[in-house]
């Protein structure tokens, strides 16, 4: 695998671009953890990749939880008592509390007020509300909206549907030469949030194209669910297919110019974490390495102790810690291009990366063989790539016990991965290495 730092350009723009185009074409989306607005996101995922898309229905039980009832909403506003439209789900999409139940009432401002929610501190700002299980129903304003609130009677309709329905999600498997998967998962139900996570959906749905067209050791596994009821049901419909996912990743969060930080998976030093960490460390040593902790995104069910597997996750920004989070103002200003091509990059990297750390044993463990004759220093010239290039090879001939993968001979050499790599390879067409598994 080959690393692509911008994957060309089509229509004259570059790859950082059309990641956010594909955010700008999804943002008007109503999605919530069920209903129309997941099923028409996922439809233009599918204009990009061969995305299959699950239903399930109300009702499935799913370890402790069971699928909720679906909801959909037509539209929804408040009008004054002078009969203005004041607050209307036709500007904002985060104007509603997601979930809301249906109301059609004349209340006066304190009853209006009880179901109001806004961000004093963030006066432009609208907040992002939820009540997934809970019966409620509500609007988000600004608190400048708020604040210019008068006395009188306010029309209220909310305009939605709790039926029987189903839970939706979408899945791509990307077959690679071995039945051993690589796990991403990034959710699908915020509505007209960038960052969170309308960020990781198209960063995603770039890395299935860009991996299709390579040759791949592992298998992957990109699953696009709603947060954690999403995550828990693809887990309890195929948790007997678990055992095969050797790494994973939940992706979000990918589309701010802060650095990089990934949380390590509940094992903490599964192969994935050594191999996220490396990576970051390597292309800027401000990016961040935090050990597990059981809140934030869906690694926490991936990582849950029945199934306990090697999770983590990788993001730019922190869960919860920056300003715009959960609010409009994590909207198509706030990701950039540049960003969202970086993440793109640094994700092919990690998964780069992963292919190449195999496990090597030495076919002549008694003394250094003789490497002159085999043409190996002969590669190696007068320069200094050259002189690590034979450093290489003598540490992997000496590390090489069937113990150590390249990242373990890298990270004891302080040598570059790819040049333990390189090594590694030439050792193995001079017979003098041989992959542990193929032994």
């Amino acid at each position: 695998m080959t690393s692509v730092e911008d994957s060309g350009v089509e229509a004259g723009l570059t790859t950082g671009q059309r990641i956010h185009q594909l955010i700008a074409e999804l943002y008007p989306f109503f999605r919530s953890i069920t209903g129309d607005g997941v099923r028409a996101t996922l439809n233009v995922i599918r204009k990009h990749v061969p995305l299959e898309v699950h239903e399930v229905p109300t009702g499935t039980k799913v370890f402790d939880w069971e699928v909720p009832r679906e909801w959909n909403i037509r539209k929804a506003y408040i009008k004054d008592p002078d009969g203005n439209t004041i607050v209307d789900m036709k500007d904002s999409n985060l104007h509603v509390l997601n979930y809301s139940s249906p109301v059609n009432l004349k209340i006066d401002l304190e009853q209006l007020k009880a179901h109001l929610h806004y961000l004093p501190e963030y006066p432009d700002w609208i907040p992002y509300r939820t009540s997934y299980f809970k019966e409620d129903w509500g609007f988000c304003i600004t608190y400048n909206q708020f604040k210019s609130l008068k006395d009188g009677i306010y029309e209220v309709v909310i305009d939605s549907t709790l039926e029987p329905g189903h839970l939706t999600y979408g899945e791509v498997f990307i077959p690679g030469e071995t039945d051993d998967e690589v796990l991403v998962s990034t959710h699908v139900c915020h509505p007209s949030l960038c960052n969170d996570n309308l960020s990781g959906i198209a960063v995603c749905t770039f890395l299935i194209k860009e991996l299709m067209t390579r040759k791949l050791r592992y298998s992957y596994r990109f699953v696009f669910v709603p947060a954690t009821i999403g995550s828990i049901t693809w887990l309890a419909l195929n948790k007997d297919r678990t055992h095969k996912i050797k790494h994973g990743l939940v992706a979000t969060l990918l589309g701010d110019t802060g650095p990089f930080h990934y949380k390590k998976s509940r094992r903490g030093d599964a192969e994935i974490d050594a191999v996220v960490e490396y990576v970051l460390k390597q292309h800027d040593p401000q990016n961040e390495i935090l050990e597990f902790f059981p809140y934030g995104y869906d690694e926490r069910q991936y990582c849950s102790p029945g199934f306990n597997l090697p999770v983590g996750r990788l993001t730019r920004a922190l869960y919860a810690e920056f300003p715009e989070y959960h609010t409009s103002g994590d909207n198509l200003d706030f990701v950039k291009p540049a960003a969202l091509n970086e993440s793109l990059r640094i994700y092919l990297r990690v998964f780069e990366t992963l292919e190449a750390n195999k496990t090597y044993v030495n076919l002549n463990p008694f003394c250094e063989p003789q490497l002159g004759r085999r043409g190996l220093y002969s590669l190696t010239g007068g320069n200094v790539h050259g002189k690590d290039f034979q450093l290489a090879l003598l540490w992997v001939l000496s590390q090489a016990d069937g113990s150590n993968t390249v990242l373990d001979i890298a990270k004891k050499s302080n040598l570059d991965f790819t040049t333990v790599r390189l090594a590694a390879e030439k050792l193995v067409e001079a017979e003098l290495l041989v992959e542990k598994d193929d032994r």
